[in-house]
């Protein structure tokens, strides 16, 4: 007879429990504080329900901005709890403030002072039992791969690197003679008994086609499919913890990444992108006509020189156009020729890095979304020089050109600066999958995103 399969929660599961419960601890908080103390500003009630939609709509947002949805954030004491303190200041000040859907300003301002401690103290006791009870218990997944033993401990590893709850507990080899590996060799024979044995509730496949015997290899697997052992293929799993796509330098089956977002050909999503595009370039410029003033005296005495920059980027299709931005680089930065902007560039001026880092020198390109040239959300845009460079050696590069470049995008809020060939091809990952994934949702991840980048001071 099997053994219980142990608890295991998939990435999604936790990003949906951290969610829920974040909302549950704090509403059950708040209800006890209400019956022990003279709490009164919030009631949950049927006739009020409409109070605890908004607060939970505000711990979510807030709490997606301040990353208490990163899952590496969610399991790290200190980061959460910087995370935490952030979201509360915010979704108390914003309920407090939010008219017609949420309780009227409390007289007492002892009632705003409980408020604000209850939904603190409801979110580090939930969050520190996360840590301390599930996020090194049962979020570890027990797998077994079915690869070559050449390349068994470079996929383990890097598969580790991306999601460390994953235990690969031992591997069938699909070649003939397997070489000596640090990951413990399954006889093919005794795989349902070791599938048994080691609670293994995932079976990650990268071929084996190769096998000998690949025909029974199916068929033994096919049975412990039926059993609910997942069966998956590795680029997926890739794909899945990364969030972007498995490929190499030497990667030219371009049809393996197709067929692209069905949004791509979506006119409904292509109308509604353009006018968002429009309206918040609309917004964007009416801030950075207000930053003007201010930002070009600074400009005088701290960059001195000119107060734009523009030049060549290449657009959608390959066709180029000019980019606006801030300068924040010294005079002729260039003058050798051109090169990859790295980080802690000396070409960069003391305040062209606080430009950067709160990304107001990107303010300007809202006049090339407006245009067209660009949109809000896509890949950056590219100089047709490093273009080149990159197309000869990672193919697939100019892939990223099907779309609309942005303002800012998956690869931006997911990647630092890129500097070399090897970063041109990590982010190119990221383009890619938001390419083959793009969407509603993912646009507004990728917004949120970009909010906690400006927040946290961490642009580039």
């Amino acid at each position: 007879m099997r053994k219980s399969k142990r608890i295991h929660f998939e990435i999604s599961e936790r990003k949906i429990l951290l969610r829920g419960m974040d909302v549950a601890f704090v509403i059950v908080i708040l209800v006890l504080i209400g019956h022990f103390f003279q709490f009164n500003y919030f009631e949950f009630s049927s006739t009020n329900y409409y109070w605890t939609i908004v607060l939970a709509l505000y711990l979510n947002f807030f709490g997606t901005i301040f990353e208490m949805y990163n899952l590496q954030v969610a399991s790290n004491r200190f980061q959460v709890t910087k995370s935490i303190v952030l979201t509360t200041a915010l979704t108390t000040l914003f309920y407090l403030l939010t008219p017609v859907f949420t309780p009227v300003l409390p007289s007492n301002r002892l009632q705003i002072i409980l408020f604000f401690f209850a939904i603190l103290i409801a979110l580090l006791i939930w969050r520190n039992f996360y840590i301390i009870f599930l996020a090194s218990n049962r979020f570890v997944k027990k797998v077994l791969f079915i690869a070559s033993s050449k390349e068994i401990d470079a996929l383990v590893t890097e598969l580790f690197s991306v999601n460390p709850h994953y235990v690969v507990v031992g591997y069938i080899a699909i070649d003939e003679d397997p070489e000596e590996t640090q990951i413990d060799l399954v006889d093919e024979t005794q795989l349902e008994e070791f599938i048994h044995k080691n609670y293994v509730s995932e079976i990650v496949v990268t071929q084996i086609k190769d096998k000998h015997n690949s025909v029974a290899l199916y068929t033994e697997l096919l049975h412990h499919l039926e059993r609910g052992v997942v069966i998956r293929q590795y680029k997926e799993v890739y794909e899945n913890n990364t969030y972007r796509l498995p490929i190499d330098f030497e990667s030219k089956e371009l049809y393996k990444f197709f067929p692209f977002s069905r949004s791509n050909q979506n006119k409904l999503y292509g109308y509604y992108s353009r006018l968002m595009d429009v309206v918040f370039s609309i917004i964007g410029l009416f801030i950075f006509i207000a930053l003007v003033p201010f930002i070009w005296f600074i400009n005088l005495f701290a960059n001195k020189g000119s107060f734009f920059y523009a030049q060549e980027r290449v657009g959608k299709n390959g066709f180029p156009f000019i980019i606006y931005k801030l300068r924040t680089m010294v005079k002729d930065a260039e003058k050798d020729g051109a090169v990859f902007a790295v980080t802690d560039d000396i070409r960069i001026t003391p305040f062209g890095k606080f430009l950067r880092k709160t990304r107001i020198d990107e303010l300007p390109q809202f006049i090339n979304v407006l245009k067209g040239d660009m949109a809000i959300i896509g890949p950056r845009p590219e100089r047709p020089v490093f273009v080149n460079e990159i197309a000869a050696n990672v193919p697939l590069y100019q892939t990223r050109h099907v779309i609309k470049p942005g303002l800012t995008g998956w690869a931006q809020v997911n990647y630092s600066y890129g500097s070399n060939l090897e970063d041109s091809l990590m982010k190119l990952r990221y383009d890619l999958y938001y390419i083959k994934h793009r969407s509603l949702f993912l646009d507004i991840n990728i917004v949120l995103k970009t909010m906690s980048t400006v927040l946290f001071y961490r642009g580039q």
